[in-house]
């Protein structure tokens, strides 16, 4: 399975990405989770990242390209994947488009999680007092919602026209959440 997990930060992707990488038996590539692992080892990709991450800005196409492109030719990618952060953008599904069809692949599911925007910023102050993460303040949240709303969403809409979009209700208990997403990927 070649899919992507799509929703508004905070939705709980990455928590139903690990269970969709369990359940499928594919790698769940988080470029979040790469940019905080490189500003952590204080890279030089990570210095330039955190800049935009600390704004609540995303980090530029041409260097989150070029890392998904390198991470989806490494072999445990070659019988499925599941993308969490990526793409953002309509240009960046013009690459993601490019890279599958170097390979000869194409998208089986385009995953979105459904969540109330309210609901997204008190899960995300509440990580950011577990996880003391720098780049969850109120203030930045709010930006990236809106960064969310501007750029992102119109992928949905994109991915809808090729028929790809499965939506989930991502709101309630984690067991209950991931449960309705291995009901909607089981029916492709």
């Amino acid at each position: 399975m070649r899919s992507i997990i799509m929703g508004p930060p905070g939705a709980g992707k990455g928590t139903q990405a690990r269970f969709v990488s369990e359940r499928f038996g594919i790698p769940a590539i988080s470029t979040g989770d790469i940019f905080r692992a490189n500003v952590s080892q204080g890279t030089p990709l990570g210095v330039e990242a955190k800049r935009y991450m600390d704004a609540g800005d995303y980090v530029p196409d041409s260097i989150t390209n070029d890392m998904v492109r390198h991470r989806l030719a490494e072999p445990d990618c070659a019988s499925g994947f599941l993308l969490d952060g990526y793409p953002r953008t309509l240009a960046q599904v013009e690459v993601l488009d490019d890279i599958l069809a170097e390979s000869s692949t194409a998208l089986d599911a385009v995953l979105s999680l459904v969540v109330d925007r309210d609901e997204v910023v008190t899960r995300l102050l509440q990580r950011a007092r577990t996880e003391g993460r720098s780049d969850d303040t109120e203030e930045v949240i709010r930006h990236r919602q809106e960064l969310y709303a501007e750029q992102t969403a119109p992928l949905i809409d994109a991915y809808k026209q090729r028929g790809l979009v499965v939506e989930v209700d991502g709101l309630g208990e984690v067991g209950e959440v991931a449960e309705r997403i291995a009901a909607a990927l089981s029916d492709l």
